[in-house]
């Protein structure tokens, strides 16, 4: 029997767009009347299939001009598939381009009013929304000027608060989660997150493989508009971590590729100076990072011999809750070989009356076997969702083993041997 309490579903889903080299060959093929082509197709959605089940939340991920973007307009209704079917069940709301639809004449609180009306709230229902929309916006004292007055950041919070004030069905975002300063982009995700527990179906795209994983039910992997993984959070961003390492680079070995895009400035290998007083923030100080006592950037150890410790310092708004902290060890790709949070480990940073905390974390006799490790440090929310800071290079541990023996960590292990064979048991 089919399943019939969905949210959205979609079968054989494909859009193609038709390409033109030159502006008169739009005239040439209408003259033509399909006697011959002037233009190329292009697929940028191809036989995609996927049921996402009320009150679920699916990450959408791959690369730029995955099919990512075509797939949310798909959805919200914007545009129209070229063949397969799409079923959308329920008032959807859409974290696209923010602000899209405001005049920039307008003042804010004049755009609140188009922009909720567009978004399908009535003048009754913005009215009852409204305080609400400005407050959680931040910018009281500027919503009766213009918008082109706004700088960036403030138009965007207006334009957040509104599209989620919306109260939908199925709630759509495009890396919208990381909009205005550390204090908002905590509130926006705090507000998705009230969304989910709320039941609301959410489809979330982002390169943000960890909010991914850690917020989603299932997660859609695209490229080059067709499927390549759909299921799993884990399992999927495993597959796409591996695909982006493997085609990173041509001229580069795997980790050097991963170190190009991510490794501290050579010019301060130690130590992160970030300071920042605003409202909402949290920031690494320091972050050391140290094998038996020896600080540095290029560490060098053996199998089980040595003392792995982390220390990082951070400083933070006092009147939010205390952050969390994790630390990863990868190995040549996207793919830790572990992680740890505080948060996990029950473990609650104490902080001094101005926000500022230090943790220090240790692996004794670290169990790595030979290979280049990463040290990657991140700062999130109490929630551990949100991410204040990160530095995912803080450090490279080089291991060396005499012996050839393959794998990755020394796992705890015992042998039993027994002289000759025999139909029964040992005795013990």
């Amino acid at each position: 029997m089919a399943n019939t309490d969905f949210a959205i579903r979609a079968q054989g889903l494909s859009k193609c767009y038709t390409l033109f080299d030159h502006p008169a060959d739009r005239l040439k093929q209408m003259l033509m009347r399909g006697r011959r082509k002037y233009f190329r197709e292009f697929w940028a959605l191809h036989e995609t299939d996927f049921e996402l089940a009320k009150g679920q939340v699916m990450g959408l991920i791959g690369r730029n001009g995955a099919g990512k973007s075509t797939l949310l307009q798909l959805v919200c209704g914007t545009v129209t598939p070229t063949s397969g079917n799409l079923e959308v069940r329920g008032r959807v709301s859409a974290l696209l381009e923010l602000g899209a639809g405001f005049n920039p004449e307008f003042s804010g609180r004049e755009n609140v009013y188009v922009s909720a009306a567009i978004l399908g709230l009535s003048k009754a229902e913005i009215d009852q929304r409204y305080d609400e929309i400005v407050e959680f916006s931040g910018i009281v004292d500027f919503i009766d000027q213009p918008v082109k007055t706004y700088s960036s950041g403030m138009f965007v919070r207006l334009a957040f608060a509104v599209a989620t004030s919306v109260d939908p069905d199925i709630l759509i975002i495009d890396e919208a989660l990381s909009v205005g300063d550390g204090e908002f982009a905590r509130k926006s995700f705090d507000r998705i997150r009230e969304m989910k527990e709320a039941g609301k179906t959410i489809l979330f795209c982002s390169h943000s493989l960890y909010q991914v994983e850690a917020f989603c039910d299932q997660v859609l992997w695209l490229d080059q508009g067709q499927t390549m993984s759909f299921g799993d959070p884990q399992q999927v961003i495993q597959k796409y971590s591996a695909f982006l390492m493997a085609g990173s680079s041509t001229n580069l070995s795997v980790s050097e590729a991963y170190k190009s895009i991510t490794e501290i400035p050579a010019d301060d290998p130690l130590t992160i100076e970030k300071p920042n007083k605003a409202i909402g923030y949290a920031t690494f100080t320091l972050i050391e990072v140290s094998l038996d006592g020896q600080v540095g950037k290029n560490l060098r150890g053996r199998p089980g011999e040595n003392t792995l410790s982390i220390l990082m310092r951070f400083e933070s708004d006092p009147s939010l809750p205390s952050p969390h902290v994790g630390v990863t060890l990868d190995y040549g790709s996207l793919l830790a070989i572990t992680s740890v949070i505080t948060r996990s480990d029950h473990v609650t940073i104490e902080r001094d009356a101005y926000g500022r905390g230090e943790v220090i974390l240790e692996f004794p006799k670290l169990a790595l076997r030979k290979g280049e490790y990463f040290v990657g440090v991140y700062l999130g929310c109490e929630n551990a969702l949100h991410i204040y800071d990160s530095l995912q290079v803080a450090a490279t541990l080089i291991i060396e083993d005499p012996l050839p023996d393959p794998g990755l960590v020394n796992l705890p292990h015992s042998w039993n041997t027994y002289a000759g064979h025999s139909e029964t048991k040992p005795d013990k």
